[in-house]
């Protein structure tokens, strides 16, 4: 699958700059591209002069909103961000113009941190625009949500959050969530740390990607998961996760292959990942709530036989039985034996619903403050009091 990643916001863009890294990854040692291009956008300049993979010209990295904000951003007023977006689509449109390899994008990748300014104001902006303007491609987003400490220490942070995820989910054909949390190492220098995050996020789409555009006969699986069995499964809230088991250089000469231990310790690998894949979801979520769902098997080809692949989605299917569940193998792997997951269309996502509860209450907080009346209501009623950036 090849996608055309745009970053917006710092957090945005750092991730955008990640994914540029992956491409460059990707064709040194495998000769694929899985980019078409990579864009950042951003009202501050010092952010985006701190990229490193992105190319520095204005077509790829497009500072929006100079007049307004002397290019130091929006100081997380998301609403100002909706709003420069708006008046900024057209720059963005004609750097997507002038991309060599545009007609080969498969879809869109639009990425934002969620408690900012400028990318959780303009993902749902420019998402909306796309969809308007290329009709039949799918826009997907990448949701990141705060830190814990962001959301006890800055309640704009909460409300930002939760305007965002209403608007994008609104807009965007899926929506992937990240949880920072999730990838954090306290003891870390905090740049290390954000860096490692980022780079953690961006993995587990590694080998989803590459599978689709290899074009070495000796690499393209037996089950090929490509971009079209992607586009059929991503829809609404939507988790990513990769899982690792290590394949030992030697089996123990005590072990041939046709013993039954041999066997169960390929299938125990294969079930290892899958368990690791899904305990490492982008999102803690329940796998039941699952609506669709894939996953994809990345080894060396000996250790992909059927059965191991039969047995990742029957213990898939155990965890997500409600999901349309789509499979691939990729025999592209050396020394290990990874497994990627995605599940999608959940129902209903914990988090996701604490963050609207939070932002509903902050409404009634200040409504009261205003004197105005508010009376007490159910989730669904007052969902609609959460403004829109659209």
């Amino acid at each position: 699958m090849k996608l055309l990643v745009i970053g917006l916001g710092q957090c945005g863009g750092r991730i955008a700059d990640r994914f540029a890294r992956l491409n460059h990854r990707g064709h040194a040692q495998r000769g694929i591209n899985v980019l078409a291009d990579a864009i950042a956008v951003n009202t501050d300049v010092t952010d985006l002069s701190g990229l490193r993979t992105i190319k520095p010209d204005y077509k790829h990295r497009i500072l929006v909103g100079g007049q307004r904000t002397n290019g130091h951003g929006v100081g997380k007023v998301s609403e100002l961000g909706a709003e420069i977006a708006k008046e900024n689509t057209d720059k963005i449109i004609d750097a997507i113009r002038v991309t060599e390899r545009f007609y080969e994008t498969d879809a869109f990748l639009l990425i934002a941190g969620a408690a900012g300014g400028t990318g959780s104001g303009s993902i749902a902006v420019v998402t909306q625009h796309l969809k308007e303007r290329y009709i039949g491609k799918p826009v997907y987003n990448v949701i990141v949500l705060p830190f814990r400490q962001e959301e006890t220490t800055e309640t704009r942070a909460v409300f930002n959050t939760a305007m965002c995820l209403k608007s994008t989910y609104l807009v965007a054909d899926a929506v992937f969530l990240i949880d920072n949390q999730r990838y954090v190492k306290k003891d870390s220098a905090a740049d290390r740390n954000l860096s490692t995050v980022n780079a953690r996020v961006v993995e587990p789409f590694y080998n989803l990607l590459c599978a689709g555009e290899e074009t070495n006969q000796k690499y393209v699986g037996a089950r090929t998961l490509d971009a079209g069995d992607i586009i059929q499964t991503l829809a609404g809230w939507t988790v990513i996760g990769e899982g690792r088991s290590q394949i030992p250089r030697r089996m123990p000469l005590c072990m041939p292959k046709r013993d039954f231990r041999y066997k169960m310790n390929e299938t125990s690998k294969a079930a290892h990942a899958m368990d690791q894949a899904l305990g490492e979801l982008s999102l803690t979520c329940d796998p039941k709530d699952a609506g669709r769902a894939l996953y994809l098997v990345t080894a060396p080809p000996k250790e992909m036989s059927m059965e191991v692949i039969k047995e990742l989605g029957d213990n898939l299917k155990l965890m997500a039985p409600d999901a349309l569940i789509r499979s691939g193998d990729y025999p592209r792997q050396k020394g290990s034996l990874d497994v990627a997951v995605v599940l999608s269309e959940l129902r209903t996502v914990r988090k996701i619903t604490n963050y609207f509860t939070k932002a509903i209450d902050l409404i009634s907080v200040m409504k009261s403050k205003r004197g105005l009346g508010y009376e007490t209501r159910q989730l669904e009623e007052t969902f609609n009091d959460i403004p829109m950036l659209l």
